[in-house]
């Protein structure tokens, strides 16, 4: 059997996340360490932060890479989530570098938390992805 290069399971992934069944089927069948990695490059983080929001060792994740293995479903749904909410912060800015900006800086809707630190858990990318939904439509308040 062989292994999708990261960049067409990534394509691939990108259609998946629209949906929340989906997503969760994907995320069950596990996805590759490479793909996540390459989830973590859209968002402009290091393997290190990754690892810190999937609460894995850099070393673990730099093994599934090489042995070409599969995260976890619960790794696997929160990198699902974390695409989705790449596609949606570059919706909503326009562009990826100002979300990823975004990203880093106290959110008011948030209670001034950084968006960055709520994404080690699959709540925390939920409420960041409602956040991005008021900013869309207006609500900043």
């Amino acid at each position: 059997m062989t292994v999708p290069a990261a960049g067409s399971e990534l394509t691939a992934l990108k259609t998946v996340v629209k949906d929340s069944f989906s997503l969760v089927m994907a995320a069950r069948q596990g996805i590759s360490a490479a793909t996540a990695i390459a989830v973590a490059g859209l968002l402009h983080l290091h393997p290190e932060q990754l690892a810190d929001i999937l609460n894995i060792t850099t070393k673990t994740l730099r093994t599934y890479r090489q042995e070409q293995k599969n995260l976890s479903p619960a790794h696997s749904e929160q990198t699902l989530k974390l695409l989705a909410l790449h596609m949606r912060g570059q919706q909503v800015f326009g562009e990826a570098g100002a979300f990823v900006r975004w990203l880093e800086k106290p959110a008011y809707g948030l209670d001034d938390q950084v968006p960055l630190t709520l994404l080690e858990t699959s709540g925390g990318i939920d409420l960041v992805l409602e956040e991005l939904d008021r900013i869309a439509y207006g609500d900043l308040a």
